[in-house]
């Protein structure tokens, strides 16, 4: 071994490359794997693109767990499946760094920090009436300016080109047409045929390095057939068993299992499977996901306040417990079945079109949800689209933090409401 490769070794496991050219990262515990990933719960505002950036910085830099190629390999994976990406590279990085075992530590120490917080939220919403609260329509205000972002910036690399945005404006017009699960399902479908027979391949950048994960190919497949039995059959078991935890439990299954892109594109399919129903009104589904946007760690855990907040049982802690379960068990049963294969797959022309007018198509299920139910439930006033648009300012231009964003609007809504009863 050379000096350099012994100091890196001695810095906590730094990636060896062997003869035949593949990663080989030095194996830790998950223990350790825990108490990394819970100060990146602890810390990492800004959304799911911004995680990505945290994550490279320990995992990568900091860390050396593995390389900056590895690195780019995984979240390349993660960007094809469907759910929480910045979840999901987290999931992998702890099955890279200690097995499967390190791969739940990863995401129970990410997410436990925010889904704390939001169930806490969640019981003292319950505390008060929120209805016609001023800091709630400042959180509606608000998330208008988070999620015109978000589009804005998905835009610009998932819908580039003219063929690309098309893809995303008829995407968007679908989606306010056809406002269902299964319309939005539908639109991810067809953008992803359109983009199969249409679009050229994006060349492959570089050459990926391929990494053990110690995950044998029967479990991968198990869990691949797992995924999709699931997914189909849970709807099929709902017709003839009327169980209301059986209904949250496939609800949010099946928004873990279709939204591509994560972040804030699960908005319109969580907003359709709470709130259609009548297991909580917009009012409060405004206010939790508002207050999403002033903690760390990821969006998917505002599942872990609907669960709570929910009228009827299951709700509570038993609620969130469920809630979170099953919005992240497609993304493990998911990563375990394609992790084993991604090297074969990511370099087939065929799946890289298709990724590309799915990709577009979540542009067009975002631009969708900014309209309804966003803007529609919170631009109310001229006041309303000025706060907006400073908001809107403070995030893109002058680059604020999405937590003092969050809180400053809330609390210019209550001055404002204030002044006027004056």
């Amino acid at each position: 071994m050379s000096e350099g490769q012994a100091d890196a070794a001695a810095a906590g496991g730094s990636a060896v490359q062997g003869e035949a050219g593949e990663h080989s990262p030095s194996k830790g515990t998950p223990f350790e794997v825990f108490w990394v990933a819970l100060k990146l719960g602890l810390t990492s505002f800004g959304g799911p693109i911004a995680h990505l950036g945290y994550f490279r910085d320990e995992y990568v830099v900091r860390r050396q767990w593995l390389n900056e190629q590895s690195y780019a390999d995984v979240v390349a994976l993660c960007q094809f499946l469907p759910g929480p990406a910045s979840s999901q590279v987290g999931i992998i990085v702890g099955i890279i760094r200690s097995g499967l075992l390190g791969g739940l530590s990863a995401w129970f120490a990410f997410t436990l920090p925010s889904a704390v917080a939001l169930v806490l939220f969640a019981y003292g919403v319950e505390e008060v009436d929120v209805s016609d609260a001023a800091w709630l329509h400042g959180l509606k205000v608000v998330a208008v300016a988070v999620v015109a972002q978000a589009v804005w910036g998905m835009s610009r690399s998932l819908a580039p080109d003219r063929e690309q945005a098309t893809i995303a404006i008829l995407a968007a017009v679908a989606a306010l047409a056809w406002q269902t699960a299964g319309g939005q399902v539908l639109v991810i479908v067809v953008a992803g045929t359109i983009g199969w027979r249409l679009l050229p391949a994006s060349p492959t950048q570089g050459e990926h390095v391929s990494f053990s994960t110690g995950i044998r190919p029967w479990l991968a497949i198990s869990s691949l057939v797992m995924f999709v039995a699931v997914l189909v059959a849970l709807p099929l078991v709902r017709q003839v068993e009327s169980s209301q935890w059986l209904a949250v439990f496939d609800g949010f299954f099946r928004v873990g299992s279709l939204v591509f892109g994560g972040g804030h594109v699960v908005l319109p399919l969580l907003q359709s499977e709470v709130v259609g129903p009548g297991w909580l009104t917009n009012e409060q589904f405004l206010a939790g996901y508002g207050a999403a946007q002033a903690i760390p760690g990821p969006l998917f855990t505002f599942s872990a306040y609907l669960g709570t907040a929910m009228q009827s049982q299951p709700n509570g802690v038993a609620g969130a417990a469920l809630a979170l379960v099953a919005v992240f068990l497609p993304s493990f049963l998911l990563v375990i079945g394609v992790l084993p294969f991604w090297d074969v797959l990511r370099t087939r022309p065929a799946l890289q079109s298709a990724l590309q007018g799915i990709n577009a198509a979540v542009v067009g299920l975002l631009l969708a949800a900014l309209y309804r139910p966003v803007w529609t439930s919170a631009i109310e006033s001229i006041s309303d689209f000025g706060l907006a648009m400073v908001a809107l300012g403070l995030l893109m231009l002058w680059k604020w933090p999405p937590w003092l964003v969050v809180v400053l609007t809330a609390g210019v809504s209550s001055a404002l409401a204030a002044l006027a009863g004056m």
